[in-house]
Formats: C-alpha cells, structure tokens, sequence
C-alpha cells in the first residue's frame, strides 16, 4: 500500500534540488539522473518500507538517488553540498559504505541485477517477506552479466524482486540503438519468464499501478523515459550524459522546473 502520495510539485521540487546539487558541485551526468528521478521517487516515498531494499544499478544516477534521500530526510543540505567533493560520502556512484540506505556500491554497469537477484534470494532463505528494487539502465542490458542474472531470477521465480529499466534510449557513447541494439528491449524480455510491463516512466499514476498487486514471479517495469526530463535543452541529447550546468542554463533549469 501507498504510504505518502507524492504531488506535482513534489516532483518539482526534487527536480530543482537534483539540479541545484549538480550545479553546485559543478558535476555532469545530469540527463540519466532526470531520467530515472521520478520513479525513484516512488519507489522510495510510496512503497519501500521496513526491510526492503533499493539497488541502483545505473550508478552514475547517483545524484537522483541522494536527492531521494534528502527529500526522505535521510540526507541534508550539508550532505548535498558535499555531492562528488573530495573525501565525501556522495560519490558520483554510490559508495560502499557509510549510508545505510545504499547497500552496495555500483555503478560498474552490469552487476546491479546479480546483487539485487541474490538479496532476494537470501530474504527468501531467511523467511524474510522483505522486496527488494532494482533500477537499471538500458544500455547495461548490452552486458552478458545483466542477462545471467535475469536467467537466474526467474530459475529462483524472484516474485520478491521488482526490475525498473531506466528506458531513455541513450548511453554515454549515442542512443542504444547505434552502439548495440537490443530495440525494443521488451520484445526480448517477454521470452522470459517474467512479468513485464511497458509503461510511460514520467506518469506516477502509471508508475505506481506497475508496482501495485500481488507478484507471482519477477516483475519487469520497463520505464519508457526522457534523458535529460523537465529541462528543454537537455531532452534526448546525449551531451547530457557528461556535461555541467553553467550558470545560465542552471537558471533556465530552474525556471522550467518550476513548470513541469
């Protein structure tokens, strides 16, 4: 069950945090992080409770996931100000320690689903009702080491296990279909023993009735989403995998933030 639903301008305000952060740090890979913030959002203020576990696969969204934990209190703004500085806990991947909230570190692309598929196993083992998400990219379905974990899910029937895939068609070379296609991703998936769902990754609605209902085997969210989410100049252009924000597009960010 939904535990505190989330509004438009909630979104917003995330949005401008997550932008502020990555301006101030002076840091890049801002597109991915618009791109994965709102379901993030989601997952953690609507249905992530008790002993459930979030993993983020696509590491370089590290800034959406430590706006999330501000936006939960878990972070302040001293953290946040500290975001890819030396000596910090906010790495530009999540670290491996020191945040309760991330149990792994990663960003290596590829091995998020592996670790997710053995916590949920171990929950299982353990007698523990606890659900563990995943949040991958879609370029890191090009790995061999994402697939074998898929097979080993659904070997294991993982209904404790929920797969959201950061669907934006770009990755830090061009759009996934020029550097190895896998288009439509889906149509790949749905030879597997899943339960898969396709869906518009900036509607909460439609984010939320994927994450409702019981699961039976391993659930499949395939996020169809915008790299770069909410800030004109930065939707589906690769550039924004990399780039920082100077001062006047951080203020155009801004402005088209609050209007989103």
């Amino acid at each position: 069950m939904a535990k505190i639903r989330l509004t438009t301008k909630d979104f917003s305000v995330m949005r401008k945090r997550l932008l502020q952060m990555h301006f101030d740090s002076g840091v890049g890979h801002i597109g991915g992080n618009l791109s994965a913030l709102d379901a993030m959002l989601i997952v953690f203020h609507e249905y992530l409770g008790g002993e459930d576990k979030f993993i983020l696969s696509k590491g370089h969204s590290a800034g959406a996931l430590y706006t999330t934990l501000w936006s939960l209190g878990r972070l302040q703004d001293q953290d946040l100000k500290l975001f890819s500085k030396d000596n910090t806990l906010l790495a530009t991947h999540p670290p491996a320690r020191g945040i309760a909230d991330i149990p792994f570190a990663t960003g290596s692309l590829g091995h998020g689903l592996s670790l997710a598929a053995g916590t949920a196993l171990a929950f299982r083992l353990k007698g523990n009702n606890a659900q563990v998400f995943c949040l991958t990219s879609d370029g890191e379905w090009q790995e061999g080491s994402t697939w074998e974990a898929l097979i080993f899910a659904c070997h294991h029937r993982l209904s404790n296990l929920t797969v959201l895939v950061d669907h934006n068609n770009l990755q830090g070379f061009g759009s996934t279909a020029d550097v190895a296609s896998m288009s439509p991703l889906w149509d790949k998936l749905q030879g597997f023993d899943v339960e898969l769902l396709v869906i518009d990754g900036h509607d909460p609605d439609a984010i939320r009735a994927a994450l409702e209902g019981e699961r039976k085997r391993l659930r499949v969210v395939v996020l169809r989403t915008v790299k770069g989410h909410g800030v004109s100049f930065m939707e589906n252009r690769m550039e924004w995998h990399y780039l920082p924000l100077t001062e006047a597009q951080y203020r155009q960010a801004i402005e088209e933030a609050d209007l989103k």
